[in-house]
């Protein structure tokens, strides 16, 4: 009997976070951070990717593509043409989340000018009448794929004199009562620093729309992010500031399966309550030269298989059909 093809397959890596600079380490000093090779592990993926090309539809990549020391040395541009140029290899379209160390690089006016914020061909915008890193893409005759932006509501990219600055900085501020608000020391809610960010309500009622839309044409929907939002598929700082919100979006409708995210450099993965998958990547970032973070989904009609490179273990995530 002839083995059952999958719908569509597509890669994702998330935290690379690139820079030409000797290793360093985290905030903490304790993690590693390596970030010459992680341009290596890209392209070795790329590679990889490269001999799938018969079933693979696409990449996702989950944000932080580029270091923030590159601001400091005045090596932006240069660490995230290279990046690119390495993605470019692939013979598919590559979609991108927006993380805080884009933002630590670039304002979000000029993101939207890179080839981080360019949306492939078929792709539909996000909220009307909003700055918001957000559109959907159908993957195959069934499949609907969301990315949203998870700095929509940030001080991250913005200029000061802005609304959305000084939106965002009132209520960062109302929540986090430190001097350093990259802090979470003594906070109720950890998760609100500054590294963080949330969705507008904007961005929310769209993306309901949009999972309306696919509820009433029986579509299956695939959700990508750079911060999580559940609790068991993270730590409790690095969710998205009202990650409760998008939750109860997804929980609202039916046809949500998965949501991909990133941020947290050593995974995570839970099923929620309503049988929603929550898969959070390890960072390439963190990876030893001699390991490698990223891999490729292969979605059937009730089922999504990873196939895990290096730190990323395989998983099988189920899902019911309809």
């Amino acid at each position: 009997m002839e083995a059952v093809q999958p719908l569509f397959a597509f890669g994702v890596i998330a935290d690379i976070q690139y820079a030409d600079a000797e290793d360093g380490s985290d905030y903490s000093g304790s993690r590693r951070r390596y970030y010459r090779q992680s341009l290596q592990l890209l392209r070795e993926a790329v590679g990889a990717w490269g001999e799938e090309r018969k079933q693979l539809g696409f990449v996702l990549q989950l944000g932080d593509s580029i270091d923030g020391i590159n601001a400091r040395s005045g090596q932006a541009e240069k660490a995230l043409q290279r990046v690119l140029g390495a993605l470019e290899e692939l013979p598919v379209p590559v979609h991108h989340a927006w993380g805080n160390h884009e933002l630590y690089n670039f304002s979000r006016a000029h993101l939207a000018r890179t080839g981080l914020g360019k949306r492939p061909a078929g792709a539909m915008a996000g909220p009307p009448g909003r700055d918001c890193h957000a559109y959907h893409f159908v993957a195959s005759g069934c499949f609907r794929i969301i990315v949203l932006d998870a700095y929509d509501v940030s001080i991250l990219g913005s200029e000061p004199d802005s609304p959305r600055y000084r939106e965002s900085l009132r209520l960062l501020r109302e929540k986090n009562t430190n001097d350093d608000l990259n802090s979470p020391t003594g906070l109720k809610e950890p998760r609100f620093v500054e590294f963080n960010g949330g969705f507008s309500q904007a961005q929310l009622d769209w993306f309901d729309d949009v999972l309306k839309f696919s509820d009433e044409n029986q579509e299956k929907v695939i959700v990508m992010g750079h911060l999580p939002i559940h609790p068991d598929a993270s730590d409790i700082v690095s969710l998205a500031w009202n990650y409760e919100d998008a939750l109860s979006v997804i929980h609202s409708h039916g046809c949500v399966v998965c949501f991909i995210a990133g941020h947290l450099h050593d995974g995570g993965y839970c099923l929620d309550s309503h049988g929603v998958h929550h898969l959070t990547l390890e960072g390439v970032i963190e990876t030893p030269p001699e390991s490698n973070a990223f891999g490729t989904i292969y979605v059937y009609e009730d089922k999504m298989i990873l196939k895990g490179r290096g730190r990323i273990s395989d998983k099988v995530m189920h899902f019911s059909k309809r």
